[in-house]
């Protein structure tokens, strides 16, 4: 099994596991703060103790929303490392609208370099790398390896031919400063279209083609791009600080991100 085999097979094991959660007719969805007892904190720690027994037997360390407090001093030692999400999209997840994913990235020097994006709810699967290209599978909860899923699958990304600009735009974190990136646009384009999307699915959506750009002008940490970020340079796009100067950086002292736009 090759290293983005066993990433695949931990995304949609948590993608299960959160599911149990998800679809119990019993769980209350109406606590939206990750207290200790929230069907919420619950699918997230179910899904990251799943994806951590996975990829325990690769040997590399694991960083994640909820191992953040590991300290810079021993992170900063590492040279190749898992970074994960294990439920992007707590309000989709909250509103139980199936727009959350399970993100899983390869992080070497500071730059994911494979990328995993799991949509439980639907079973779509997205993975990439430089050397594999991007690939996304509409069916993706049972596999046998990557040769199987790159002949069910289809090669991204699509070209996208269309007059009308195309912008992602965040389904619950739209900001005021992402307003007036959008309303600058509308000044230089006769045309715009904005798809309103949650999670890292809004990367998925300029990386496969379906959107020419997404601007986040809003807080988001390193776990919430990395998946999609590398998932986007396989694609030939980029996470780009919105000055342009270059692209976003991971295992920073401070994993918040700056703003960026997707493109």
């Amino acid at each position: 099994m090759t290293i983005i085999d066993t990433a695949i097979q931990a995304a949609i094991k948590a993608g299960e596991e959160i599911l149990k959660i998800y679809n119990n007719p019993n769980t209350d969805l109406s606590v939206e703060k990750k207290v200790d007892n929230s069907p919420l904190t619950i699918a997230d720690k179910a899904s990251h103790n799943v994806i951590e027994a996975t990829l325990k037997d690769t040997g590399m360390p694991i960083l994640s929303e909820e191992g953040k407090t590991i300290a810079y001093s021993e992170r900063k030692q590492w040279d190749t490392f898992w970074l994960i999400d294990p439920l992007d999209g707590t309000k989709e997840f909250i509103k139980k609208n199936g727009e959350f994913t399970v993100n899983i990235a390869l992080v070497k020097n500071n730059k994911p370099v494979m990328g995993v994006i799991f949509v439980p709810v639907s079973g779509t699967l997205y993975f990439g790398s430089l050397e594999e290209g991007v690939w996304k599978l509409e069916d993706a909860k049972e596999h046998s390896d990557l040769v199987q899923l790159k002949s069910e699958g289809q090669q991204l990304p699509a070209p996208l031919i269309t007059e009308v600009l195309k912008v992602v735009g965040s389904r619950s974190h739209m900001s005021t400063e992402t307003e007036d990136y959008i309303n600058k646009l509308k000044k230089e384009h006769s045309q715009i279209e904005i798809i309103s999307k949650g999670s890292s699915l809004k990367i998925c959506l300029v990386a496969e083609g379906s959107a020419h750009q997404y601007p986040r002008f809003g807080p988001t940490m390193e776990w919430d791009t990395a998946a999609g970020h590398a998932i986007a340079n396989a694609a030939g796009k980029k996470l780009w600080l919105t000055d342009l100067s270059g692209e976003l950086k991971y295992n920073k002292k401070n994993l918040l991100n700056p703003y960026f736009i997707v493109k």
